[in-house]
């Protein structure tokens, strides 16, 4: 072992210890130069082998590369704890003075928030919300609104039948029929909900959709309590007047029957392509509950009059935001649903 051996080992070690990255290959290459083991203490415990004057020379020279070398480790290791140390005040520090980051927060889906206003302004004219089942009996969802079995009338209804003889109901209307087997009149309630019907999807129809069912039952009930109620619903939830109007039309539940239009919301009036040209959109079916609907319901007929309606909620809430496919509500596409 010469002195220009030390030299090399020096050189080596310190060239070893500039590229360290981390305390773990410190200590690594701690290990492998001063380790009792290794290079180092292999030399110095060599020394009692050579003469005295030599033994002097190379062992003075490798307590000092011991020395020089415990200094560079120990100045490497404070190194990489500093790093260490800036990086992790780095990563946690915070300036008080940048504005904080608005929390992304859910909202309501549009369906919802038309439903409530439809709900919201029924019940501040006296009426109450009532539910039922989705999957429904025959005799609920046709015979007991007056559409025998073999009545044309159910061709209308695309319908889903269970394997258990029930069905997933076309309307809301069943819902009359329950309510008034329970409860006497005077009546005033909506009924919203899911109804199904198989048909095809395209940019007005799905099939499911939501619809409120609308009805009231009284003593002295006429088409003139529809129009005012209707009247109001319309100013209300579309914010503004608007012009409506009672065509003659077939429901087997009511009689009479009426379609319930709009004028055209998108154009006022005037013809686009939403009203195709005519300036009017059909919104609604209604009309006076049909005799037959009463004795079902285990009312009298000559006792009481009243009148029904049911609106597609989709319907109203395209007409309110402007929304041209109905499939959008359902789509899941977070830029459509963000913009309520």
């Amino acid at each position: 072992m010469t002195k220009m051996n030390l030299k090399l080992l020096k050189n080596r070690a310190k060239e070893e210890i500039e590229k360290v990255k981390d305390l773990k290959e410190l200590n690594e290459i701690f290990n492998k130069y001063l380790g009792k083991k290794e290079e180092l203490a292999l030399i110095l415990r060599s020394l009692e082998r050579l003469p005295k004057t030599k033994r002097m020379k190379i062992g003075k020279s490798a307590n000092e590369l011991k020395n020089f070398l415990k200094i560079e480790f120990e100045k490497k290791s404070q190194e990489i704890k500093e790093k260490i140390q800036k990086e992790a005040e780095e990563k946690e520090w915070i300036d008080i003075t940048v504005p904080g980051e608005k929390p992304v927060l859910g909202h309501l889906h549009p369906l919802t928030i038309a439903k409530r206003k439809v709900e919201e302004i029924f019940q501040v004219m006296g009426f109450s919300i009532i539910e039922g089942p989705d999957i429904e009996t025959e005799w609920y969802n046709f015979d007991a609104l007056n559409i025998p079995k073999e009545h044309p009338a159910r061709d209308i209804w695309d319908t889903f039948y269970l394997k258990n003889g029930l069905l997933l109901r076309t309307h809301t209307s069943p819902v009359q029929i329950r309510h008034m087997e329970k409860n006497n009149p005077p009546l005033r309630i909506i009924v919203p909900g899911s109804v199904f019907r198989h048909e095809a999807t395209d940019p007005s129809h799905e099939f499911q959709h939501y619809q409120i069912e609308g009805l009231m039952v009284d003593k002295r009930i006429s088409v003139a309590n529809l129009k005012a109620i209707i009247g109001e619903f319309f100013r209300r939830f579309f914010e503004k007047d608007v012009k409506f109007r009672l065509k003659p039309d077939y429901f087997p539940f009511t009689e009479p029957s009426f379609d319930i239009g709009i004028s055209c919301v998108i154009c006022n009036g005037k013809g686009c392509s939403v009203c195709k040209k005519s300036g009017w959109l059909e919104v609604a079916g209604a009309g006076m509950v049909h005799p037959n609907v009463f004795k079902a319901s285990g009312l009298i007929p000559k006792d009481w009059q009243g009148w029904a309606f049911g609106f597609g909620l989709e319907r109203l809430a395209m007409l309110k935001y402007k929304i041209n496919d109905i499939r959008l509500f359902r789509s899941g596409d977070l830029r459509f649903l963000t913009q309520f």
